[in-house]
């Protein structure tokens, strides 16, 4: 507790020639005439001295702070199939370990200012509880071997999200917060759900929603719809709003929607497009569901990812008919800073991949003229072939005009006759 009883102490100083002469007076209240007069007795004594100089007074200089930037990566569905999760559980004899199966694709991930993927499962607390299709258990160590490759959060907000009911969520969201991941889409109470999920990158302040077109034919708890985010406009565009007034200056929405297997959006992506991206509170749409890759578009000058395709499953052309499930993109999206302070995407890269289901469930960067080792050709015809898909659908709307790249613009890597505008 501080004392009541302050004691001051009056100091006076003078310069003459140099030289400096200090009054130190107590300064109650029956001493201050007393000190008062000691030094205006020493001010009398001081002989004025004049000197004669000439000053130069430079004009300040201001140097401005240079716009802020940031680089923000996606990508698409981490589901646990159960010959994903045996073959993490196979590349080390202490546990679990996904992340060699991302070892091709961490340098991208890491080097990004902001990294999200998209969790289409829930996750247990343990690596024991474990289900793989049609209701989904994803293990600790998928949620763990995404921290440990350089993401920083993930939409968790899919059609799978309510597996394991409210135990499912409550786990995932545990598990989460335990190894440093943040997740946008599940929530725990209203009040939850409502606080909005803003990261700082670069001094900029990037808000992320996250929310599905429906969860399989499961129902909500009545007075407990905050558990999963459904695909609602209304509540979209207010939850961004929200987000707003708590600081957002930009607005991410990722959307689990569309058709499986096909890479045309449906119309009711398109429908929902319309209503959520025109909202001045909403800057991007990121997709995922569709387990294949969807064109990348932009609407009024804003950005919208249709569908990133499977990042990591046991997905192929013997369950789904179509080896496009095997494809998909890391997509990057620079942010800048304009004159007036507000942030925009300016551009936005991908990087086609492919899961090599027949060595270990690697996430393969779709090029083959990459250093690998000891890799077949026959991986290296696939991973051209690929490529050649993923490019052919997602940039089927746009190209280097518009400001959409093929090529990873953080490692210095991309595709000089796209950035020519051939191809």
């Amino acid at each position: 507790m501080r004392s009541n009883r302050v004691k001051a102490m009056l100091i006076a100083a003078f310069a003459v020639g140099g030289l400096v002469a200090w009054v130190v007076v107590p300064a109650s209240p029956d001493d201050l005439s007393t000190a008062v007069a000691a030094t205006a007795e020493v001010a009398a004594t001081v002989a004025p001295t004049t000197t004669s100089t000439t000053t130069t007074t430079m004009a300040p200089t201001t140097t401005q702070p240079p716009p802020r930037a940031a680089t923000l990566a996606f990508t698409g569905d981490l589901l646990a199939h159960g010959a994903v999760v045996r073959a993490a559980d196979a590349t080390t004899v202490d546990g679990m370990d996904f992340r060699p199966l991302f070892a091709e694709v961490e340098p991208i991930l890491t080097r990004a200012d902001l990294a999200i993927c998209h969790m289409e499962t829930p996750i247990a607390i343990d690596n024991v509880h474990l289900s793989g299709y049609p209701v989904f258990s994803g293990p600790r160590a998928y949620a763990e071997g995404a921290k440990a490759v350089g993401y920083d959060g993930c939409s968790t907000a899919s059609n799978h999200s309510y597996d394991q009911r409210i135990g499912g969520v409550e786990s995932t969201l545990q598990v989460f917060e335990e190894v440093g991941l943040t997740a946008a889409g599940m929530a725990l109470s209203e009040e939850q759900d409502l606080e909005p999920v803003i990261y700082e990158v670069n001094g900029i302040q990037i808000a992320h929603i996250s929310a599905t077109y429906g969860l399989n034919g499961f129902v909500l708890p009545a007075g407990k719809e905050y558990l999963v985010d459904l695909i609602e406009p209304v509540t979209i565009i207010e939850e961004a709003r929200i987000a707003r007034e708590a600081g957002a200056e930009f607005v991410i929405v990722s959307l689990h929607w569309g058709n499986q297997y096909i890479s045309n959006p449906s119309s009711q992506q398109e429908s929902w497009m319309q209503e959520i991206l025109p909202a001045a509170e909403v800057d991007l749409i990121i997709g995922s569901h569709a387990h294949v890759v969807q064109p990348i578009d932009k609407i009024n000058g804003e950005w919208v990812v249709y569908g990133l395709g499977n990042f990591l499953s046991n997905q192929s052309a013997s369950c789904c008919g179509t080896p496009t499930t095997q494809d998909g993109m890391i997509v990057t999206v620079s942010l800048d800073e304009n004159a007036d302070g507000s942030i925009e995407a300016t551009s936005v890269r991908y990087v086609p991949t492919w899961v090599d289901r027949s060595d270990g469930y690697i996430i393969r960067v779709a090029d083959p003229t990459l250093e690998r080792g000891d890799v077949p050709q026959s991986t290296l015809d696939t991973l051209t072939r690929s490529a050649e898909r993923t490019e052919k659908v997602v940039s089927s709307r746009l190209g280097p005009e518009d400001g959409l790249f093929v090529g990873d613009e953080i490692s210095g890597r991309e595709d000089p006759a796209r950035e020519e505008g051939a191809g």
